[in-house]
């Protein structure tokens, strides 16, 4: 098939570098896309906000722009097949205009709208019957109170990488509540966390990757390891990925998503959060899975056909490589040579060329032939690797 025209209704691809493809962020999960599209010669352009991001030396064109500024984007866009994200605080706005000109934008701006605000997600659960916990929408911190204590509260807008949450106990807690547009949340009595990655393309096939199971740092509220597939019942595991697939249809999206789940001690499934995109709890697909998520993601993006998500091994997992609690610089990474060194164990750097505190520096994904076995090589590698700096 050949690039149709991007005032066609239709989107018809050719594998090859005429195909220029624009990602809005440049960093590792930009990164790892461009590996994947690689594989399938497609042109992958950037824009970053930041003149050294990991993107910057892998792709033929990079802009260093503003990702929430709608003419930055539009400038960027304007001339691209195709456009799609790594981080989800970007311009709607912008991205609008480029889908009125015909550029195919994935995911499309009105889901974008939907998942950049804590709350239009909550509200969106709530019409679909979408099994998530009870919610209240605040101004600010006079109102942190309105739902009782303990409570979490979320900022609508702007978080990431477990910034912007809060969970508030105490009154002695309340001090330290944002004073800006918020959701109250009460808080789960939480068994585990889980995610399941599903993919959507435009003809409405679907694709789950397994359940996985994530363990957080309680200091850095980060994803410290995954383990997959979950160690959760049969059913636990089918009503998971039933439920990824009624977010996906309910919102009728097209891309990837990765839906962030509590399994609570009741054994209730609740839909915490959405990602519009790649995600952290779907690096370990790189060695683990038939289809990667970044390839399945490029996949969803250009309308082909989806992958095959089935496991390649019995047990897998992802360990975050992040910086160090005292860690400022240029980045020094310890352990390499012990990881590399471990079977099944396979490093990914991301190329960031200073370390700050609790920074996603790396992954490193484990395979092997049970749980017990993964479990091991995860302690392991904990507590051989680290990343420090050198001011």
């Amino acid at each position: 098939m050949q690039i149709g025209s991007k005032n066609s209704h239709e989107f018809d691809v050719s594998f090859g570098p005429s195909l220029r493809l624009g990602v809005l962020g440049g960093g590792q999960l930009g990164r790892m896309m461009i590996q994947s599209a690689v594989d399938f010669d497609v042109r992958v352009e950037v824009m970053d906000p930041s003149a050294d991001a990991p993107c910057r030396h892998l792709t033929p064109r990079f802009i260093q722009g503003d990702l929430q500024n709608a003419a930055d984007v539009v400038a960027f866009g304007s001339d691209l097949d195709a456009i799609t994200i790594e981080i989800e605080h970007v311009s709607v706005t912008g991205l609008r205009q480029l889908e009125s000109q015909g550029v195919r934008v994935i995911p499309k701006p009105d889901h974008l709208a939907i998942i950049q605000d804590k709350g239009k997600q909550k509200a969106f659960f709530a019409e679909n019957d979408i099994p998530t916990s009870p919610f209240e929408l605040i101004e600010g911190a006079s109102d942190v109170q309105k739902m009782g204590l303990p409570i979490v509260q979320k900022m609508r807008k702007g978080g990431y990488d477990g910034k912007g949450v809060v969970v508030l106990k105490t009154e002695s807690d309340l001090e330290k509540a944002f004073d800006v547009p918020s959701v109250l949340e009460h808080a789960v009595d939480i068994e585990k966390e889980l995610s399941v990655i599903v993919a959507r393309n435009g003809s409405g096939d679907i694709r789950c990757f397994p359940v996985v199971e994530a363990v957080f740092d309680p200091v850095a509220n980060l994803v410290d390891y995954l383990i997959a597939p979950a160690v959760i019942s049969p059913k636990q595991e089918k009503d998971a990925e039933a439920l990824a697939r009624r977010v996906a249809e309910a919102m009728n999206f097209e891309g990837l998503l990765a839906v962030e789940l509590f399994l609570d001690r009741a054994g209730n499934l609740l839909v915490n959060e959405l990602a519009p995109r790649t995600h952290n709890s779907g690096h370990h697909t790189i060695e683990a899975n038939r289809t990667s998520q970044f390839e399945q993601h490029l996949r969803a993006v250009l309308d082909l056909p989806l992958g095959a998500t089935d496991a390649l091994f019995p047990a897998s997992a992802m360990v975050n490589l992040v910086g160090s609690a005292q860690a400022h610089g240029i980045p020094a990474y310890a352990g390499l040579d012990a990881a590399l060194d471990t079977p099944g164990v396979h490093p990914h750097l991301y190329g960031k060329s200073t370390v700050k505190p609790f920074r996603k520096m790396g992954h490193v994904t484990i395979t092997g032939s049970n749980h017990e076995e993964v479990a091991k090589r995860v302690m392991h590698i904990r507590e051989q690797l680290s990343v420090n700096g050198n001011a």
